[in-house]
C-alpha cells in the first residue's frame, strides 16, 4: 500500500512537469514587460518598423558600408552570390542581378534582412531598421550599376568621357 501511495504521489508530481519547450519568452532587446526598470545609462533597443527613407548619397554610402560588413561574405561586393563563404562550400544565394530580383519591390530586401530567407538567418537583432533600408537602397543601386545603359544616364552625361 505504501509503495502504491508513493507511486501515485510521484505520478501526480511528474504529471505537472512540462518539457519547458512551451514557455513564454521575450524577444531579445525588446522592452521589458511589466514593472521592470531599465538601468540608467543604458540604451533600449526597439525594433520598430521604419518607413523607407528617401534615397540620398548619404543613405547609399551608409548602405554600402553595412552591405560590406553583413552581406559580402555571402553575396560578394558585386552582389552576384559568389562571396567568400560560398567559395568555401556554403550554398550560394541568388545573384541580385537576375530578372526576378531586379523587378521585385525594394521592400523584399528589407524583409529578407529582417526575417531571413532560405539558408540566410535573420539579421533583425544585428542590423537596425534604418540600416536595413540603407542596405536595401544600396542593393537597388548595385543592381542598377551592373545593368545600366546609356539611356539611364542624364542627357548631359551621355557623351561625357569616362
Amino acid at each position: 500500500m505504501r509503495c502504491a501511495m508513493l507511486l501515485l504521489a510521484a505520478l501526480v508530481v511528474l504529471g505537472g512537469c512540462d518539457d519547458m519547450g512551451n514557455q513564454p519568452r521575450q524577444k531579445a532587446y525588446s522592452p521589458a514587460v511589466g514593472p521592470a526598470k531599465v538601468p540608467s545609462g543604458t540604451v533600449e533597443y526597439q525594433d520598430k518598423p521604419v518607413q523607407a527613407p528617401p534615397v540620398t548619397p548619404a543613405l547609399l554610402q551608409r548602405g554600402q558600408e553595412r552591405f560590406r560588413i553583413y552581406c559580402t561574405p555571402s553575396h560578394s561586393e558585386l552582389g552576384d552570390g559568389r562571396g567568400m563563404i560560398v567559395q568555401r562550400g556554403f550554398p550560394p544565394p541568388p545573384s541580385y542581378h537576375i530578372d526576378r530580383l531586379r523587378q521585385i519591390p525594394v521592400q523584399h530586401f528589407y524583409d529578407v534582412i529582417t526575417n531571413g530567407h532560405g539558408a540566410m538567418y535573420s539579421f533583425a537583432n544585428r542590423v537596425q531598421p534604418a540600416d536595413r533600408w540603407a542596405i536595401a537602397a544600396y542593393i537597388r543601386a548595385l543592381q542598377r550599376s551592373q545593368n545600366a545603359t546609356v539611356a539611364d544616364l542624364p542627357p548631359d552625361r551621355r557623351g561625357a568621357p569616362q
